[in-house]
C-alpha cells in the first residue's frame, strides 16, 4: 500500500520526467508502477500540490509550481546558522553530531538539508541534537571538520 505521500512524491516525479496532459494518463501511470489510485484521488492530489495546467506548444500539460522548487541556501546563510546555534560538533566514523540550544536542533538540520552541504546524505533532528550522516568516502571527519569551521569553533 503506498502512503499519501509517497503517491504524491511520484507523482512529482512524474509530472518532471515527462508530460501528462490529463488525470487519466496520471492514473494509468500510476497503475504502471502498482499505485491504483482512482481519478478523484489524483485530482485531489494534484489540488494538494498546487498543481497547474499551462500551455506548452499547442497542448496543455501539468506542471508543478516553480514555488515548489528547492531553492539552496547561499553560503553566508549557512555559516550564520552554524554560528548562532551549533554549540558543539563530535564525530564518529560517518556520524557527525550537533549540540545545540535546547529547541534548535531543526534550524540547524534544515539549513544543511537546504544547503549545497558536500558529504551529507541527511540529517535528523532532535531538541538540542543533530545526527548529520555523511557519505562514507568523505567521512564524519571531514563533515564534522566543516561544521566547525561554519560555526568557528
Amino acid at each position: 500500500m503506498t502512503t499519501k505521500a509517497q503517491r504524491q512524491h511520484l507523482i512529482r516525479e512524474l509530472l518532471a520526467s515527462r508530460e501528462i496532459g490529463s488525470q487519466a494518463q496520471l492514473v494509468g501511470l500510476l497503475g504502471e508502477r502498482s499505485v491504483e489510485v482512482t481519478q478523484a484521488t489524483v485530482s485531489r492530489d494534484l489540488d494538494e500540490m498546487g498543481v497547474a495546467k499551462m500551455r506548452t506548444a499547442g497542448r496543455t500539460v501539468y506542471a508543478v509550481p516553480e514555488a515548489d522548487a528547492p531553492e539552496t541556501l547561499p553560503e553566508n546563510t549557512l555559516r550564520r546558522v552554524f554560528g548562532d546555534w551549533v554549540l558543539e560538533v563530535r564525530w564518529s566514523q560517518n556520524i557527525v553530531v550537533l549540540s545545540t540550544p535546547p529547541g534548535s536542533a531543526h534550524v540547524v538540520a534544515s539549513a544543511i538539508d537546504r544547503s549545497d552541504f558536500d558529504g551529507v546524505i541527511g540529517t535528523v533532528a532532535g531538541d538540542d541534537t543533530l545526527l548529520i550522516v555523511a557519505v562514507e568516502e568523505l567521512g564524519g571527519a571531514a563533515v564534522a571538520g566543516r561544521c566547525r569551521e561554519l560555526a568557528d569553533l
